[in-house]
């Protein structure tokens, strides 16, 4: 029953977008781009959220979960622009909308699962590097509007579900396959229901990782599309982490769309999640980005639980 629940949920989070009041700010410029990987032949399309300074920028790249698009989530990309950062979205082509767009409703499902695949895995871990090579171009090209807005030496990556999938990997996942996806350009990793992958156990997979890591979960997030993913095996992720920059916050009762702005009526959702994923990924990045040392220290207190109005059984956890 949970799974067909979660399956019904599923095909209504890729037919019926609902955007959240606020997806727009007046102060928030956003800029879309088709960067074509002429090595893979393969275009990249990205949304960028940026508030206009006299300063270059940290930069935060979000990776979309499967069935997605650059125009998810924007109550994040809004959020983070508005405090400082050049939030970049990226379309991944192969796992985006478009597979279920293109078919008809009793068909999504299956395209869907098909998207989720080592194929479009490693598409995703190609995509980052080349977007990221993209921006190190745009920031100097005199004729581009991003020129001197970009600092390149603070970047961090966010993602949810399959994003989560190509964050772990670009942070350096390990697999059973000797292959490594690390991009030493990234400080700072935030994966929004994280999984463990297979072949591997979480210690092995995630027990060298030195870089700050984010996790967000509940403990209803279970997938799907995936069974042998359940609420359990997420927060496994944080788990095996080594102690160090590490963090992470469950929410009771928070299921898999908890994290998304679409799929979902806004009175559906927990009113206090979006607040509290704001909030925290925000002093996250300010402090492994801008190096704001009160930013660590808040993340490492009770504060968050009082600031971001959790309730009592939401889980806040660092170490």
């Amino acid at each position: 029953m949970r799974r067909a629940f979660l399956l019904r949920a599923f095909l209504l989070f890729v037919t019926v977008p609902v955007l959240l009041p606020g997806e727009e700010t007046a102060a928030i410029k956003s800029h879309r781009f088709e960067p074509v990987d002429a090595a893979r032949d393969r275009t990249v399309p990205v949304k960028l959220y940026l508030k206009p300074s006299e300063k270059a920028q940290p930069v935060v790249v979000f990776s979309h979960g499967l069935g997605g698009s650059r125009e998810n989530s924007g109550y994040l990309g809004n959020h983070w622009a508005d405090h400082g950062y050049v939030a970049v979205f990226v379309q991944h082509l192969g796992s985006d909308e478009e597979v279920w767009k293109s078919a008809g409703p009793g068909e999504r499902r299956g395209v869907l699962k098909k998207a989720a695949s080592l194929e479009s895995a490693l598409a995703r871990y190609a995509d980052i590097p080349f977007v990221l090579d993209e921006l190190e171009k745009w920031s100097v090209a005199d004729s581009h509007p991003l020129k001197g807005k970009l600092k390149l030496d603070k970047i961090g990556l966010c993602g949810h579900s399959f994003g989560a999938v190509t964050t772990q990997a670009l942070m350096g996942q390990r697999f059973r396959v000797e292959r490594n996806f690390h991009d030493p350009r990234i400080d700072a990793f935030f994966a929004m229901s994280p999984s463990t992958g297979r072949g591997l156990s979480a210690a092995e997979a995630f027990g060298h990782i030195t870089a700050p890591v984010l996790c967000m979960t509940g403990t209803e997030d279970d997938s799907p599309i995936t069974p042998e993913t359940t609420p359990d095996s997420r927060r496994e992720v944080y788990t095996a982490l080594p102690a160090g920059d590490k963090y992470q916050l469950v929410f009771e009762g928070g299921g898999h769309f908890a994290f998304s702005d679409i799929g979902f009526r806004d009175e559906e959702r927990i009113a206090h999640h979006h607040p509290a994923i704001q909030l925290i990924s925000t002093r996250f990045w300010d402090a492994y980005l801008k190096d704001d040392i009160s930013a660590k220290a808040w993340l490492q207190s009770a504060a968050p639980r009082a600031d971001a109005v959790l309730v009592e059984k939401d889980g806040w956890e660092w170490k």
